[in-house]
């Protein structure tokens, strides 16, 4: 390996060290993920959702689920003014997933598409470029399956109707920050690129598409205010929210722009 290339892969590797965090609250439902509008938060745990301002962190509506039903609801995104929540039977094998859709007002279950088992289980989904990207986890310990592990986590591209029309493995640069878990959050940014997270570690990934193949190109490692799990945009600013399991807390964490090599 050329010192160029040891240098950048540790820039790829390593983040910086403080992450500008703008803003921050409790909420009892932070232990898997959160979703932002223009005016409020969800933030979800395996079977619950709460629905907060997200200027001054007062709880304005929540759901509850059956944990029979709702077993491990992973992340959640709000797609066409509805909450669209990616599910899975975690830890329990073999995996399974689903997709639960919500309204936002009053916050309510109102429809789900089982997509059986398959390429591993489902942690976020989002919709970008008219398609849903779906990433299907894989790990090596706990919940996983026999011949499979977190490299074979994939992120799959699928029409409205969820027929596969593509699919991408992560480079082994974040695979690695992310083992023996998986990717936990992803999002697509307004810049064209994929901003994706890990189970444990407090940084973003950023991502792109490839030029050909089916690996999906490493770009950048930014710190985040948390620890891994589901993030989302905040429509009105280039912020990600996010959650701090630990302490049962919502951040948002300002992204600075990122340059790609060569465009």
């Amino acid at each position: 390996m050329t010192i160029l290339a040891m240098l950048s892969a540790a820039a790829l590797a390593a983040p910086a060290p403080s992450p500008d965090v703008v803003a921050r609250f409790v909420a009892d439902e932070a232990r898997q993920g959160v979703a932002a509008d223009g005016e409020h938060v969800y933030v979800n745990a395996n079977s619950a959702i709460g629905k907060y301002d997200k200027r001054t962190g007062e709880r304005v509506d929540a759901w509850q689920g059956e944990p029979a039903q709702f077993i491990h609801m992973n992340s959640c995104a709000v797609v066409a003014k509805e909450l669209v929540c990616a599910a899975s039977n975690y830890p329990a094998t073999p995996m399974t997933s689903s997709v639960e859709w919500f309204s936002l007002a009053p916050l309510a279950h109102v429809r789900s598409r089982s997509l059986g088992p398959g390429r591993g289980s489902l942690t976020w989904l989002d919709w970008h470029d008219g398609s849903w990207w779906a990433t299907f986890a894989n790990y090596d310990g706990r919940g996983g399956e026999a011949g499979r592990d977190h490299r074979l986590t994939t992120m799959v591209r699928l029409d409205a109707d969820f027929r596969e029309q593509g699919a991408w493995l992560f480079p082994a640069s974040v695979l690695d920050r992310m083992k023996p878990y998986s990717s936990s959050g992803g999002a697509w940014g307004a810049d064209g690129l994929l901003y994706v997270t890990g189970h444990d570690l407090p940084e973003v990934y950023v991502l792109k598409l490839p030029q050909a193949g089916s690996q999906l190109v490493h770009v950048a490692t930014l710190p985040l205010g948390s620890n891994g799990q589901a993030i989302d945009w905040d429509p009105d600013a280039r912020m990600l929210w996010s959650i701090n399991r630990p302490t049962r807390e919502v951040l948002a964490t300002r992204v600075p722009p990122v340059e790609v090599a060569g465009e």
